[in-house]
C-alpha cells in the first residue's frame, strides 16, 4: 500500500486526497494483523485498508494551521506524522444592512443552543466502516457558491463558507448522497430544515434549507434515495440546497468525494 497513489485510491473509493484545511489527508499506517484504531488529537478518524497495509482518511478542519501533526495509532507504535498544506479559498466583500449581521439576544442563545446539538451529532462515530465513500450530489444543479468562500459583511470577516451550495428550485427532491443513516433532523436557525446521515466511520453529510423532510431519525437509506425536498427555510435569501460533509468532526470539502 505504501507509495500507491490516485488510481488506486480511486479504485478504493476513497476521497480525493488535498491535505489542507478543509481537504482530507491520506496516511499509511502499514501493515498489521487486524485494523488498527487511529486518533487525531483524541478524536477517532476512519482507517481503510486490509492486513497487508492500513491507511487513515483524516478530515482537516478549516482552522487548521498549516504544519506537521501526528496520528496515535491503537496497536503501540510511535505516533505517525503527516503534513496539513496552505491552502487559499476565495474571499468575498459585501454590504448589507446590519441587522442581516449582529443576531439579536433571543437569536444568539437559540444559536449557541443550537451550536451545542450539532457539536454532539457530529461526534458520531459508527460501524461498519464505508467500502466506498465515492458520492453523487444530492441535486443536480449548478455550485452557487463553494466550499471555503470567506464572506466579508461590512468589513467583518465570517466563518468560511463549510458546505457547498447547489442552484435548485424550490421543491426538487433531494437525495442522499451515499447511502447511511439518519441521525438527525430539525428546524435550525441559520440551517433551517435539516437532515444528517450518518455513513459510519466518521463520515456524516448534511442538507440543510429544505422546503420538506421525508425522513426520520433511525431511518436507513439507499444512495440515491430521497430524503426531503429543496427549500430556502433558515437565514438565505432564496432556495438553494446547502450540502455539507464531515469526517472525523471537521467539515471538508463536498467535491472531494465527487467522481473526479
Amino acid at each position: 500500500m505504501m507509495g500507491l497513489g490516485a488510481p488506486w485510491a480511486a479504485a478504493q473509493g476513497l476521497p480525493q486526497a488535498r491535505p489542507a484545511p478543509g481537504g482530507v489527508a491520506r496516511v499509511h499506517l502499514g501493515p498489521s494483523a487486524e485494523r488498527p484504531a487511529a486518533q487525531l488529537a483524541g478524536v477517532p478518524v476512519m482507517v481503510q485498508g486490509s492486513p497487508q497495509g492500513w491507511m487513515a482518511i483524516v478530515g482537516v478542519a478549516l482552522d487548521t494551521p498549516p504544519g506537521r501533526y501526528t496520528l496515535s495509532v491503537s496497536d503501540g507504535r510511535e505516533p505517525v506524522p503527516f503534513d496539513v498544506r496552505a491552502h487559499r479559498y476565495a474571499e468575498q466583500p459585501l454590504k448589507v444592512a446590519p441587522g442581516h449581521v449582529d443576531l439579536s439576544p433571543d437569536n444568539q442563545a437559540r444559536y449557541q443552543r443550537e451550536r451545542t446539538h450539532l457539536q454532539a451529532v457530529m461526534a458520531t462515530f459508527s460501524a461498519p466502516i464505508p467500502t466506498d465513500m465515492r458520492m453523487a450530489a444530492p441535486v443536480p444543479g449548478p455550485r452557487s457558491s463553494s466550499f471555503g468562500l470567506r464572506r466579508v459583511f461590512n468589513g467583518q470577516p465570517r466563518a468560511p463558507h463549510s458546505g457547498m451550495d447547489i442552484a435548485a428550485p424550490s421543491g426538487t427532491p433531494v437525495a442522499a448522497p451515499l447511502a447511511g443513516r439518519v441521525i438527525d433532523t430539525g428546524d435550525y436557525f441559520f440551517n433551517g430544515q435539516t437532515v444528517w446521515l450518518d455513513h459510519g466511520g466518521g463520515l456524516l453529510s448534511m442538507v440543510c434549507h429544505l422546503s420538506a423532510i421525508t425522513v426520520a431519525v433511525g431511518d436507513e437509506l439507499q444512495a440515491g434515495q430521497v430524503l426531503g425536498a429543496v427549500g430556502a427555510t433558515g437565514r438565505v435569501t432564496g432556495p438553494h440546497l446547502h450540502w455539507s460533509v464531515s469526517l472525523n468532526r471537521a467539515m471538508v470539502d463536498p467535491a472531494l468525494f465527487l467522481p473526479p
